[in-house]
């Protein structure tokens, strides 16, 4: 098992930043720009080379220019971007997603007039099978793909992953509004040609219109080439599409091919997640570590340019495969005595951390650690920014069981006495006239160093993690989730990261105790007695 159960960031803490002020948030809030105004980003190739060197021994690495890494601002900009470069693609797509929206027309329409100008190229598209058939036999995801099948049989797979936690009474008992909670295909990769993004959003119109999340864009063949084999791999341990004509609806089904290299997860669970991992393992290790470019290359000329065989950034890509495989959770534990930890920004969609990530938030900002506790601060969704909120049904419980996560955590906060604030984004309000939800998920570090004059300087955002993770027990125990931990020393690239930080702070006020607790936030016995039973019978939140 990969999953290394050692506390997290002690030492080192890879986490982010932020200073603590607020308030309430109903309206655009103003809040103060993180990191404080002494913010410096000069070069810090020295110390980050210990941090990186303790890495290196946990994931691959993949090392490349910053201004390979374009940081885009919201879903407007995500979804042009992402129409624009599929126009434009020449060899290959590979899409890695929850689900594409039943209705995005104008997606597979884009995607259909690329395969039709370039007979060359392929397209792989990945989505999860519970979510990617929810609506059947209504219009669904599935049926959606399924035409482009039928238009395009020697250019186009559809697969679709299937959890080994859903199988047997379990599949057949819990309604399809919830059976998520079992496991999910949950990583977003978007590849086209030698570009990738990375992110946390699906491909549907609220993530195309008024759902925030964070997209970070790699113009590095290298970067692309790796998760594209991550992509295939998971593919081949996926149920297959295969569809079929009617007249205004695309049939389609779900079959399991005899060349994947692993039983179904329906019929042999336990033998799926022996062979899936065997797959996977040797694409984690830190030997699965792309080989530098010739040095003829572009890559390699651009290298040079910074400096020789050195770059200032570093990538390493973090796999999570339900139960076995988990490269995040040792990354987090990375420790380097020359670094402190001065501030940190961690954004769930929700706040259920994993035991071990809640024990080290709460150790990295106490005072009770030695030394000066870190400012740590949690950006999460308000119940009027979430994509649940008056929804009908046993789904509308999600918010205020959030709620009632949230409380209990500010709870651990305070018997530890650590400088944790918790800030919830609100921009409007869900189902109204210009309300948005938010999905964003990722972590910004900043840290503190001795400067020449013996003064100490904040340096960062130095790292960030970027990728599907909601840092939770279901996103390491059920989940199927990839994201890329960045380290940089480049000032330019630490800007593009402070600037993404301090804007979906701008929509968040701090929330507390005390309103939690209050008559409008409090969870009701309905949706403690729900969290239970999904925890009883195997689930998660």
């Amino acid at each position: 098992m990969i999953l290394r159960r050692t506390r997290l960031f002690n030492g080192l803490q890879l986490l982010s930043p932020c200073q603590r002020i607020l308030s309430r948030p109903q309206r655009r809030l103003s809040s103060t720009t993180a990191p404080p105004a002494t913010v410096k980003s000069a070069c810090i190739s020295s110390p980050w080379a210990g941090f990186t060197s303790q890495l290196d021994q946990i994931a691959p690495r993949i090392d490349i220019n910053p201004d390979q890494i374009e940081v885009l601002e919201g879903p407007k900009e995500f979804y042009e971007t992402i129409k624009q470069k599929i126009r434009n693609a020449n060899t290959r797509i590979y899409l890695s997603t929850l689900y594409i929206g039943k209705t995005e027309h104008e997606l597979v329409s884009t995607i259909h007039q690329a395969l039709s100008k370039s007979p060359k190229l392929k397209v792989s598209i990945l989505t999860d099978a519970l979510r990617g058939t929810r609506e059947d036999p209504e219009p669904s995801c599935a049926s959606l793909l399924a035409s482009l099948v039928v238009d395009f049989p020697d250019q186009v797979e559809i697969r679709m992953y299937h959890t080994p936690n859903l199988t047997g009474l379990r599949k057949r008992f819990i309604p399809k509004r919830i059976n998520e909670g079992w496991g999910l295909q949950h990583i977003k990769l978007y590849g086209i040609d030698d570009e990738v993004i990375l992110s946390g959003a699906n491909l549907s119109s609220d993530y195309f219109t008024n759902r925030q999340d964070r997209y970070h864009v790699f113009s590095s063949k290298r970067v692309t080439d790796y998760f594209a084999r991550i992509h295939q791999a998971v593919c081949s341990i996926s149920f297959l599409l295969q569809a079929g004509n009617s007249t205004s609806y695309v049939s389609h089904n779900l079959t399991w091919p005899s060349t994947n290299p692993a039983p179904s997860p329906l019929s042999d669970p336990k033998g799926y997640i022996r062979d899936a991992t065997s797959l996977l393992l040797p694409l984690t290790s830190p030997s699965a570590s792309p080989r530098p470019s010739s040095p003829s290359s572009p890559a390699s000329s651009a290298l040079q340019k910074t400096g020789g065989t050195t770059t200032t950034t570093t990538l390493y890509p973090l796999l999570s495969h339900p139960q076995t495989l988990n490269t995040q959770l040792p990354a987090l534990t990375t420790r380097h005595s020359s670094l402190s930890l001065q501030s940190y920004t961690i954004t769930p969609r929700y706040i259920n951390p994993h035991p071990h990530i809640t024990s080290s938030l709460l150790t990295a900002s106490s005072s009770s650690k030695g030394g000066a506790a870190a400012h740590g601060t949690i950006l999460t969704a308000s119940p009027f920014a979430n994509g649940f909120y008056n929804s009908p049904g046993i789904s509308g419980l999600l918010p205020p069981a959030y709620s009632h996560l949230s409380l209990r955590f500010l709870q651990r906060v305070r018997l530890a006495h650590a400088n944790i604030t918790l800030r919830e984004w609100q921009r409007g309000v869900v189902g109204e006239e210009h309300g948005w939800t938010y999905h964003a998920k990722g972590i910004w570090t900043y840290f503190s160093r001795s400067s020449e004059g013996g003064t100490r300087e904040i340096v960062g955002p130095a790292a960030t993690v970027i990728g599907s993770s909601n840092y939770t027990s279901r996103s390491y125990g059920l989940d199927l989730e990839i994201g890329a931990l960045v380290v940089t020393d480049d000032e330019v690239l630490m800007g593009k990261w402070r600037r993404e930080e301090e804007g979906l702070r701008e929509w968040t006020g701090e929330v507390g105790e005390r309103e939690l607790e209050g008559e409008e936030r409090r969870a009701g016995w309905r949706v403690r007695v729900a969290m239970w039973i999904v925890k009883l019978v195997g689930g998660s939140l």
